[in-house]
């Protein structure tokens, strides 16, 4: 029984061999990655950390009618942040909504 070895494969020209972030020349028919950097870079969106999703917080907060106890608020005048108050409590104007968020311990 005799082998025959694909050129093709051995020197790593076959079809989609390329570098997997950029499709650019490899160095080796092992390597999958063009360069170090691409390898990393694909390390790092394989293992990032989802985000929450801060549109569908926001509408369970509402939900449940809890969403101004998790609101940063800041007053327009003297700029003070405060964590589920609406009215600022020094100047007594209603303050504008910033973002969702909690008071630290």
């Amino acid at each position: 029984m005799t082998r025959t070895i694909d050129t093709s494969i051995r020197d790593g020209s076959r079809d989609g061999s390329g570098c997997l972030m950029c499709g650019g020349a490899l160095s080796s028919s092992r390597a999958r990655y063009c360069s170090r950097a691409h390898q990393q870079r694909a390390f790092r969106l394989r293992h990032q950390t989802k985000l929450p999703d801060l549109q569908r917080l926001r509408q369970e907060l509402q939900r449940r009618r809890v969403v101004v106890a998790h609101t940063v608020y800041e007053c327009p005048r003297c700029g003070e942040r405060l964590v589920g108050e609406r009215r600022c409590p020094d100047c007594n104007l209603f303050s504008r909504a910033i973002r969702l968020g909690r008071s630290l311990p």
